[in-house]
């Protein structure tokens, strides 16, 4: 390296703690998160070699005997693996199906409307129920859809219609839990496709414009080429979490009627793990469903970069 004089100036590398010391009020922000982080992601998975033992309360985990497989067997051996892995399975590629290519669809239309007031106001709404607590949605969905005083029952009762009882049906818990959720979070989830649409170079619908394109050529040869990227990422970790159905809603929609259908892989580890405190079971499927949670993360990972050329790695 040199000057404007012509001399030669060498730039030292710094030690590390120089460096160290310079960035150390970085390092003290982020020490709160860092132990966090460690507190609540990585110490836990200590407890994991609970599904190689049977584990007791009373002697702990260096005193509880070592089984190997014994709790990855009977849980495969058992009546509930099929059913909860059928149910699983069902809610989260149903979900994929519908919900992954609706909020792409949503931001799209977004993008095309003109009128910015009515655009900001539609924005808004489809946004707000995704701040509703799931206790209260799973609240208005059982008062929404009551056979006896539901809002969707008295409508239909003007036209002379009984509605039937949906949440004791097996056949209709999936739809109502899967459009629910879509419902709910379709205006969240079209956030980051709006903001890949926004950093596309205006000049390409200029030109577009200028070259007599309509509406849906514009759509199709401009916003789905920009959006597909980011689109094929969200795919990517979605799909990783194929078996990571959230717990608590489908909880709390489940009843006796439903349970056929309701019955999935992290309800029954709640009820094996802390209702009949068979926690070395109980960890043995929580294993179990982030192994195969990882493996099908790593190979529609690999697939989506032998074919589109885009990855998480």
């Amino acid at each position: 390296m040199s000057d404007g004089a012509g001399t030669k100036v060498v730039k030292k590398k710094q030690s590390f703690g120089v460096r160290f010391k310079k960035s150390l009020p970085i390092y003290i922000l982020l020490l709160p998160s860092a132990v966090l982080l460690f507190c609540f992601a990585y110490l836990p998975l200590g407890g994991l070699v609970m599904a190689f033992q049977d584990f007791s309360p009373a002697k702990g985990i260096f005193g509880s005997p070592f089984v190997g497989f014994k709790h990855f067997i009977q849980y495969f051996k058992s009546y509930q693996f099929p059913i909860t892995l059928k149910n699983t399975l069902i809610l989260s590629v149903y979900g994929m199906i519908v919900g992954f290519p609706l909020p792409i669809a949503l931001a799209i239309m977004c993008n095309q409307m003109k009128e910015k007031m009515f655009k900001k106001v539609f924005q808004v709404t489809t946004y707000l129920p995704h701040f509703i607590s799931t206790m209260v949605m799973c609240g208005l969905i059982l008062i929404i859809l009551s056979p006896n005083n539901g809002l969707i029952a008295n409508i239909g009762r003007l036209f002379g219609l009984e509605m039937p009882n949906l949440m004791a049906s097996e056949g209709a818990f999936k739809h109502v839990y899967v459009w629910s959720d879509i419902w709910q979070h379709i205006g969240w989830d079209s956030i980051i496709y709006l903001a890949a649409l926004s950093a596309v170079d205006p000049t390409y619908y200029e030109a577009a414009t200028i070259d007599g394109a309509t509406t849906m050529q514009k759509v199709r040869y401009i916003d789905i080429p920009m959006i597909l990227p980011t689109a094929m990422v969200l795919l990517i970790m979605r799909a990783g979490s194929i078996l990571g159905i959230g717990f608590e809603k489908v909880y709390l929609l489940q009843n006796i009627q439903n349970s056929g259908a309701s019955e999935i892989i992290s309800t029954y580890v709640y009820k094996m793990g802390l209702q009949g405190a068979q926690y070395s079971l109980a960890t043995a499927i929580g294993l179990f469903n982030t192994v195969v949670n990882v493996i099908v993360l790593l190979g529609v990972n690999w697939v989506s970069k032998k074919t589109t050329e885009t990855s998480l790695l």
